[in-house]
Formats: structure tokens, sequence, C-alpha cells
């Protein structure tokens, strides 16, 4: 079975369409290609109550839900509620799929009626700076509710398993044809073209699970070194970054523009800081910086030395990273066909299909119980 049998997809996520393209964006995507996709996001707060709906895509429609400065959650519950009801409506949802990145959307969904409710826990939210308190409360009732659960990586589901009955571990995938254009000299961008070499380049969020200690030292002793810094700055005050000659930082850029930025690029970094809210990551970047064909040079994350550890080298301190990057990294037709091999069954496609089969699965299953239990009521 290759299709969701008509069924609409709900998806409530906690990032936005238009943000970083990440893993909500490159499984909604592929979802959309079978069936509708309509991907909630978290409110906008301003000076009237309205929501929004874009088409960004085929098949996928945006909904941005506006509310008032001040309003209670209770108030606020209401009015997205109201937006959902009023969209199924419209959009004449019958049967569906909820499909969650954030527990934060249960006060406004756990009324629904849905074939099938997946948690795609890609990250453990509540260990990143600010988290709701409330955070914790609402994992642990979709936990409940859920049929599925699918984890961001391998250290996120030796930290869940025990919490749900069928629960499987998704790394990050990749999307090959797309950052393999890398390797092909594509043409130089303008605000990283008069950036002299040797480049060590950074793309993502860049917020409290940067280690900007780790950046300030490399700045600073090899001064003709430089580190280039993509993304937005989240959770950080603009006078707690490093601000170095060699340091430079060129805002946020599209997910297509990325393989250009990342071709220039001498040797790709991941300067992960090392506390809670890493611990459990599985980044994105890893596979995609690899497709591109970089040396990599990462602060030892758990599931990056777990799926990499062959192919990306390992720095904890300036020290080390200085070492590796003078002594450790060698361009070879061996290492890239390494990282081929590694990558070949990577791609967000057969992560798709994975799920996808797991939610035929258990939506057999589900089906069927439901059948045993009508049929005895009716004996």
């Amino acid at each position: 079975m290759n299709e969701l049998n008509g069924m609409a997809l709900i998806c409530f996520s906690h990032l936005r369409w238009n943000f970083v393209y990440q893993r909500p964006q490159h499984l909604m995507s592929r979802v959309a290609i079978e069936t509708r996709v309509f991907f909630f996001e978290e409110p906008y707060y301003g000076d009237t109550v309205h929501f929004e709906i874009v088409n960004p895509i085929k098949n996928l429609w945006v909904v941005i839900p506006h509310l008032v400065n001040g309003i209670s959650e209770g108030e606020a519950a209401i009015h997205q509620k109201e937006f959902i009801a009023g969209l199924m409506t419209t959009m004449n949802i019958k049967e569906y799929i909820l499909w969650y990145y954030t527990p934060m959307a249960m006060p406004i969904s756990e009324h629904l009626r849905p074939e099938v409710i997946v948690y795609d826990c890609m990250d453990e939210l509540s260990n990143f700076k600010f988290a709701p308190q409330a955070l914790k409360y609402w994992e642990r009732k979709l936990l409940k509710k859920a049929d599925i659960v699918f984890t961001g990586g391998y250290s996120l589901f030796k930290a869940k398993k025990n919490q749900h009955h069928n629960i499987y571990p998704f790394p990050s995938s990749v999307d090959l044809k797309h950052f393999i254009q890398s390797r092909q000299g594509l043409e130089e961008p303008f605000d990283q073209a008069n950036i002299p070499h040797p480049r060590f380049g950074f793309y993502g969020v860049i917020d409290e699970r940067m280690d900007l200690d780790l950046i300030t030292g490399i700045a600073l002793q090899r001064e003709g070194w430089h580190i280039i810094l993509i993304g937005p700055v989240l959770k950080i005050k603009q006078d707690e970054l490093p601000r170095y000659p060699n340091i430079h930082y060129l805002g946020m850029k599209s997910y297509a523009e990325l393989p250009q930025y990342l071709a220039g690029w001498d040797v790709a970094i991941m300067p992960f800081a090392l506390n809670e809210s890493t611990r459990l990551i599985s980044p994105t970047k890893t596979p995609e910086y690899l497709a591109g064909g970089k040396q990599v040079i990462s602060t030892p994350i758990r599931d990056v030395i777990r799926d990499y550890c062959t192919v990306v080298h390992f720095a904890s301190t300036v020290e080390d990273f200085i070492r590796v990057a003078e002594n450790d990294i060698a361009y070879d037709f061996s290492w890239l066909g390494n990282v081929d091999e590694l990558l070949k069954q990577n791609s967000w496609d057969k992560t798709w299909k994975d799920m996808r089969d797991i939610m035929h699965r258990s939506l057999y299953i589900k089906t069927n119980k439901f059948l045993q239990i009508n049929s005895k009521a009716h004996v």
C-alpha cells in the first residue's frame, strides 16, 4: 500500500514553514505528494484575531493563527479550536491523521478524532532554553494518546523507548541530490566571495546549543582562519556573540542557497556545546555537509559519533579543534568513497516510506481491533 487512502494529514509544528528548512519541511513536502497536508503553526500575537492560509507547495497549506496580545491561554485555545473546526469544514476534511512536532498543541487538538496519531519527537524540546513549563505535562498526555512515536535519533529513542509501546528511531536524513551540487563548483555567493581562506563554515540556528567559547578560542588562536556562521540568532543577545574580524555572520539563507555557501568552505563545523540541550540531538546538517563533500569537525555529540564516527572528526576543546584541522584532515578518494557508501541508503524519501509503512500497519491493527469490538457488541 503506497498511499494514505485519501486521508488528510494535520501537522502541528513548533517550527514555522518558512523558518530553517528542517525535518518537518522535508517530511511534510513528501507527504504532500500523496495527500493533502495542513501545517498548523503556533500563533502570532498582534492586534486582531484571524487566521491565514498560504499554499507554498502543491497539496500543502500552512495555517497561521493570529491572536490578540495579552489574551489568556484559555481564550487562545478556544480561538484555535474554532480555526481548526472552520478549516475542517472549509477544506472538507473528514478522515485524517494528526502528526505532532510539539506537545503544546494538545490543548487545541485533543478533542479531535483522527484515524491515527503520530508524535514525531525530533528533539527533547523540554531541554531547550525558554521551554514552556507545561511541555512535559502535555508530552505525557500525547504519549498516552499517540498510536506511533518516531524519534529524531537513537539517543532520543533510548530516552523515550520505555514511555511508549510503538516507538521507532529515525535519525536525520539527507536530500543527496540537493547537497551534492556543492561538489560541482557552484558560483560563489556575493557575501562570501571576499572572505579569505581557509574557511570553516556552519549553517543552522545560532542559539544556546552553540559553544561560543570554542568559536572565540579558535578565532583568537588562529587569526588567519575565517569562521562563517549562517543562520538566525535565537535566544542569544547580540552582544553575547563573539565579534572578531575573522568571524563572519551572514544571516539566514534559504534552503536552495545552502549548497552554494557550502561549496566555498574548506571545512564544515558543528561547534555544539555539550549540555542538556544537545545531549539528545541528531543534527540534520551532518549528512548534508558530508553529501556536499566537506570534511566535518564536530564536538562529540552522541548521535554523530554513533552514526558518522568513520567519516567525521571530533574535537571538544580549542586545542583539539586546531590539532584536528591542522593534522588530521586529508582529502582523498577513499574518504569520499566511504562517505558516499554511508549516505547511499540515507534519504528523506526512504525515511518517509518507512514511516508510512509503519503508519499503515498501525492503522490496520487499530481498525481490526475496532471491528472486533463492534462485532462482539452485536453478538
